[in-house]
Protein backbone atom coordinates (compact mmCIF):
# COMPACT_ATOMS: atom_id res chain seq x y z
CA UNK A 1 0.00 0.00 0.00
CA UNK A 2 1.45 3.33 -1.04
CA UNK A 3 1.98 5.99 1.58
CA UNK A 4 -0.57 8.77 1.47
CA UNK A 5 0.71 12.07 0.25
CA UNK A 6 1.44 14.51 3.06
CA UNK A 7 -1.13 17.22 3.49
CA UNK A 8 -0.28 20.75 2.56
CA UNK A 9 -0.56 22.50 5.94
CA UNK A 10 -0.50 25.93 4.30
CA UNK A 11 -3.68 25.19 2.36
CA UNK A 12 -6.55 27.53 3.30
CA UNK A 13 -9.21 26.13 5.59
CA UNK A 14 -12.18 24.62 3.86
CA UNK A 15 -15.48 26.39 4.22
CA UNK A 16 -16.82 23.45 6.22
CA UNK A 17 -14.19 24.08 8.90
CA UNK A 18 -16.36 26.92 10.17
CA UNK A 19 -19.60 26.27 11.95
CA UNK A 20 -22.41 28.53 13.06
CA UNK A 21 -20.98 31.97 13.99
CA UNK A 22 -17.31 31.01 13.75
CA UNK A 23 -16.84 32.34 10.23
CA UNK A 24 -18.51 35.64 11.05
CA UNK A 25 -16.29 36.05 14.11
CA UNK A 26 -13.18 35.13 12.10
CA UNK A 27 -13.98 37.70 9.41
CA UNK A 28 -14.60 40.43 11.98
CA UNK A 29 -11.30 39.55 13.67
CA UNK A 30 -9.53 39.75 10.30
CA UNK A 31 -11.10 43.13 9.65
CA UNK A 32 -9.99 44.38 13.04
CA UNK A 33 -6.46 43.23 12.28
CA UNK A 34 -6.44 45.15 9.01
CA UNK A 35 -7.75 48.26 10.73
CA UNK A 36 -5.12 48.01 13.46
CA UNK A 37 -2.44 47.69 10.79
CA UNK A 38 -3.64 50.78 8.94
CA UNK A 39 -4.90 48.73 6.02
CA UNK A 40 -8.49 49.99 6.10
CA UNK A 41 -8.52 50.46 2.32
CA UNK A 42 -8.67 46.65 1.94
CA UNK A 43 -11.82 45.83 3.87
CA UNK A 44 -13.77 44.23 1.05
CA UNK A 45 -15.36 40.80 1.23
CA UNK A 46 -12.81 39.30 -1.15
CA UNK A 47 -9.82 40.57 0.82
CA UNK A 48 -11.14 39.31 4.14
CA UNK A 49 -12.21 36.02 2.60
CA UNK A 50 -8.59 35.51 1.55
CA UNK A 51 -7.45 36.35 5.08
CA UNK A 52 -9.57 33.62 6.65
CA UNK A 53 -9.04 31.12 3.83
CA UNK A 54 -12.51 30.81 2.31
CA UNK A 55 -14.17 31.90 -0.91
CA UNK A 56 -15.91 35.28 -1.05
CA UNK A 57 -19.25 33.57 -1.66
CA UNK A 58 -18.93 31.87 1.73
CA UNK A 59 -19.25 35.24 3.40
CA UNK A 60 -22.52 36.29 1.80
CA UNK A 61 -24.54 34.30 4.31
CA UNK A 62 -23.18 36.53 7.08
CA UNK A 63 -22.55 39.72 5.13
CA UNK A 64 -24.78 40.27 2.07
CA UNK A 65 -22.58 43.15 0.91
CA UNK A 66 -19.60 45.27 1.91
CA UNK A 67 -21.83 47.78 3.69
CA UNK A 68 -23.06 45.06 6.04
CA UNK A 69 -19.47 44.03 6.71
CA UNK A 70 -18.41 47.59 7.53
CA UNK A 71 -21.43 48.00 9.80
CA UNK A 72 -20.42 44.84 11.68
CA UNK A 73 -16.87 46.11 12.12
CA UNK A 74 -18.12 49.50 13.31
CA UNK A 75 -20.50 47.86 15.75
CA UNK A 76 -17.68 45.73 17.14
CA UNK A 77 -15.56 48.87 17.54
CA UNK A 78 -18.31 50.52 19.58
CA UNK A 79 -18.66 47.41 21.72
CA UNK A 80 -14.93 47.44 22.44
CA UNK A 81 -15.08 51.11 23.34
CA UNK A 82 -17.96 50.48 25.72
CA UNK A 83 -16.10 47.59 27.35
CA UNK A 84 -12.97 49.69 27.86
CA UNK A 85 -14.98 52.50 29.40
CA UNK A 86 -16.77 50.08 31.72
CA UNK A 87 -13.41 48.69 32.85
CA UNK A 88 -12.08 52.20 33.42
CA UNK A 89 -15.19 53.09 35.45
CA UNK A 90 -14.82 50.05 37.71
CA UNK A 91 -11.07 50.46 38.15
CA UNK A 92 -11.51 54.07 39.25
CA UNK A 93 -14.21 53.13 41.73
CA UNK A 94 -17.14 54.80 40.00
CA UNK A 95 -18.64 58.18 40.94
CA UNK A 96 -16.79 61.29 39.72
CA UNK A 97 -13.42 59.52 39.43
CA UNK A 98 -15.02 56.76 37.39
CA UNK A 99 -16.82 59.24 35.18
CA UNK A 100 -13.57 61.03 34.44
CA UNK A 101 -11.86 57.70 33.74
CA UNK A 102 -14.48 56.81 31.12
CA UNK A 103 -13.80 60.10 29.34
CA UNK A 104 -10.07 59.51 29.29
CA UNK A 105 -10.63 55.95 28.07
CA UNK A 106 -12.72 57.31 25.19
CA UNK A 107 -9.96 59.63 23.98
CA UNK A 108 -7.27 56.99 24.53
CA UNK A 109 -9.23 54.50 22.43
CA UNK A 110 -9.36 57.02 19.56
CA UNK A 111 -5.62 57.61 19.87
CA UNK A 112 -4.72 53.90 19.96
CA UNK A 113 -7.29 52.67 17.40
CA UNK A 114 -7.69 55.63 15.00
CA UNK A 115 -8.99 53.71 11.97
CA UNK A 116 -11.48 51.69 14.02
CA UNK A 117 -12.61 54.80 15.88
CA UNK A 118 -13.25 56.72 12.66
CA UNK A 119 -15.08 53.78 11.10
CA UNK A 120 -17.23 53.28 14.18
CA UNK A 121 -18.44 56.85 14.17
CA UNK A 122 -18.97 57.32 10.45
CA UNK A 123 -21.36 54.41 9.92
CA UNK A 124 -25.09 55.07 10.25
CA UNK A 125 -25.72 51.72 11.88
CA UNK A 126 -29.16 52.33 13.45
CA UNK A 127 -30.50 53.74 10.18
CA UNK A 128 -29.25 50.74 8.23
CA UNK A 129 -30.81 48.29 10.65
CA UNK A 130 -34.15 50.07 10.37
CA UNK A 131 -33.96 50.11 6.57
CA UNK A 132 -33.22 46.37 6.47
CA UNK A 133 -35.95 45.57 8.99
CA UNK A 134 -33.44 43.88 11.30
CA UNK A 135 -33.32 44.32 15.05
CA UNK A 136 -31.17 47.21 16.22
CA UNK A 137 -27.72 46.17 17.44
CA UNK A 138 -25.74 49.32 18.00
CA UNK A 139 -22.72 48.56 20.18
CA UNK A 140 -22.54 52.24 21.10
CA UNK A 141 -25.60 51.85 23.30
CA UNK A 142 -23.47 50.39 26.10
CA UNK A 143 -21.06 53.31 26.00
CA UNK A 144 -23.87 55.88 25.94
CA UNK A 145 -25.78 54.23 28.79
CA UNK A 146 -22.61 54.25 30.87
CA UNK A 147 -22.11 57.91 30.03
CA UNK A 148 -25.66 58.77 31.05
CA UNK A 149 -25.32 56.80 34.29
CA UNK A 150 -22.02 58.56 34.99
CA UNK A 151 -23.69 61.93 34.66
CA UNK A 152 -26.21 60.92 37.29
CA UNK A 153 -23.50 59.86 39.76
CA UNK A 154 -20.91 62.53 39.07
CA UNK A 155 -23.36 65.40 38.70
CA UNK A 156 -26.19 64.75 41.16
CA UNK A 157 -29.12 67.10 40.76
CA UNK A 158 -28.49 67.78 37.06
CA UNK A 159 -31.78 68.84 35.48
CA UNK A 160 -31.45 67.02 32.16
CA UNK A 161 -29.16 63.94 32.16
CA UNK A 162 -29.41 63.58 28.38
CA UNK A 163 -28.21 67.14 27.75
CA UNK A 164 -25.43 66.70 30.30
CA UNK A 165 -24.42 63.39 28.70
CA UNK A 166 -24.37 64.98 25.24
CA UNK A 167 -22.25 67.82 26.58
CA UNK A 168 -19.73 65.37 28.05
CA UNK A 169 -19.73 63.22 24.90
CA UNK A 170 -19.17 66.28 22.71
CA UNK A 171 -16.18 67.21 24.82
CA UNK A 172 -14.36 63.87 24.59
CA UNK A 173 -15.30 63.29 20.95
CA UNK A 174 -14.11 66.75 19.94
CA UNK A 175 -10.89 66.26 21.86
CA UNK A 176 -10.37 62.88 20.24
CA UNK A 177 -10.87 64.32 16.76
CA UNK A 178 -8.44 67.16 17.42
CA UNK A 179 -5.83 64.56 18.30
CA UNK A 180 -6.63 62.33 15.31
CA UNK A 181 -6.51 65.33 12.96
CA UNK A 182 -3.17 66.29 14.51
CA UNK A 183 -4.36 69.67 15.65
CA UNK A 184 -2.92 68.87 19.07
CA UNK A 185 -0.38 66.29 20.22
CA UNK A 186 -1.36 63.28 22.30
CA UNK A 187 -0.57 63.96 25.95
CA UNK A 188 -2.45 61.77 28.42
CA UNK A 189 -2.01 64.15 31.35
CA UNK A 190 -3.34 67.04 29.29
CA UNK A 191 -6.25 64.86 28.17
CA UNK A 192 -6.99 64.04 31.82
CA UNK A 193 -6.92 67.74 32.74
CA UNK A 194 -9.22 68.75 29.89
CA UNK A 195 -11.64 65.89 30.51
CA UNK A 196 -11.69 66.71 34.21
CA UNK A 197 -12.97 70.23 33.54
CA UNK A 198 -16.18 68.90 32.05
CA UNK A 199 -16.58 65.51 33.72
CA UNK A 200 -17.70 66.80 37.09
CA UNK A 201 -14.96 69.37 37.54
CA UNK A 202 -12.57 66.65 38.67
CA UNK A 203 -9.03 67.96 38.66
Amino acid sequence: MKDAKPRNESRPKAEGAYHHGDLRAAVIAAGMKRLAGGDESELGLRALARDVGVSATALYRHFPDKEALLDALADEGLRRLGALQAQAWLKAGGASAGFKATGIAYVRFAHEEPALFRLSFTRKIPERYRESGAAASDGGETAYNLLRAGVGEALPGVKDPDIAALHAWSLVHGLAMLILDRRIEWDEQKVADVVGLTFGGVA
